[in-house]
């Protein structure tokens, strides 16, 4: 798929975005989920390694170039690397019609006025202009918000804002992600702050541009439509935020318009020792269930 290609499956595919891109502090914990305890690796680059046969394992599975998964979001390491044929992770993704994007955030600072925001990101023109060279469509960062702080709140978004908009000066489609906790106190009024706020950054966006946003699925459903409707939004997606998949899909489903980008809700049930019927089998059924709450087909 060219950029054109890619643009037109985001606007108007119907499935939802895989999240493949657990880092370094997350890592250990996907893979005890996924089976593999931390005796059975010594040091970041077996670590890696095993998280990476993990993830070439799932875009290798027939079922997810079933057509419901429409992009998948990768972390640097996996982007450079290649699955067992030696075929690049995002030219073959891209082959199998599924937009490749990179995570590009080098995680968070400590918690200030209610608000987790990211810490800078010296590398990201380097991280952008070799993501172009292999055939990704666009970046995720991901900020979090604790509590309904007007002034975190704010500083959350801004910043969000500042590096999309130096993302889309290389050429590539940024998800802005300032995910508000489900643990928050005061959900509900720091997803209203979010709203309000984004509606204001939105109006930096040059026209003729797109972002697109990854939003904790709101406690109110439908909040965020003035932002799934607005014409500089190019496509609103859900991170399941420490939902269960059966509870992900119940709550995304209220949500017209808004589509999944999970991460552990797609791939709690997934474990090494399956073999390759049994692990196809679980990830298609999570595959459907996922995109049938994002299309409510």
């Amino acid at each position: 798929m060219n950029f054109e290609e890619m643009t037109a499956k985001m606007r108007d595919g119907q499935g939802f975005i895989a999240a493949l891109d657990q880092s370094g502090g997350s890592t250990p914990k996907a893979l005890r989920a996924y089976g593999v305890e931390d005796g059975e690796w010594d040091g970041d680059d077996e670590m890696f390694a095993k998280i990476h046969e993990m993830r070439c394992r799932i875009v290798d599975s027939p079922s997810f170039s079933n057509g419901k998964v429409i992009g998948a979001i990768l972390f640097e390491k996996t982007m450079e690397g290649c699955n067992a044929e030696g075929s690049p992770i995002p030219e073959l993704l891209s082959r199998r019609g599924v937009v490749p994007f990179l995570k590009v955030d080098k995680g968070m600072h400590d918690v200030e006025n209610g608000a987790q925001l990211m810490k800078p990101i010296p590398e990201l023109e380097a991280m952008c202009r070799r993501a172009k060279e292999l055939g990704v469509f666009g970046t995720k960062m991901r900020s979090v918000i604790h509590e309904a702080n007007r002034e975190g709140v704010a500083a959350n978004v801004a910043q969000q804002m500042d590096y999309g908009l130096e993302i889309l000066s290389f050429g590539l489609v940024p998800i802005l992600e300032p995910e508000v906790s489900l643990d928050s106190a005061s959900r509900p009024q720091a997803e209203a702050l979010l709203l309000s706020n984004m509606l204001d950054q939105l109006e930096r966006v040059p026209e003729g541009k797109q972002v697109m946003l990854k939003l904790t699925i709101p406690s109110e459903p439908n909040l965020y439509k003035p932002l799934i409707d607005h014409p500089k939004v190019l496509r609103v997606v859900a991170l399941s935020g420490g939902y269960s998949r059966e509870d992900a899909c119940r709550e995304l489903a209220k949500n017209d318009g808004m589509i999944a980008s999970f991460s552990r809700a797609l791939l709690e049930v997934l474990q090494a020792k399956m073999d390759d019927q049994q692990f196809d089998q679980a990830l298609g059924n999570a595959i459907d269930e996922i995109a049938c709450a994002s299309t409510g087909a």
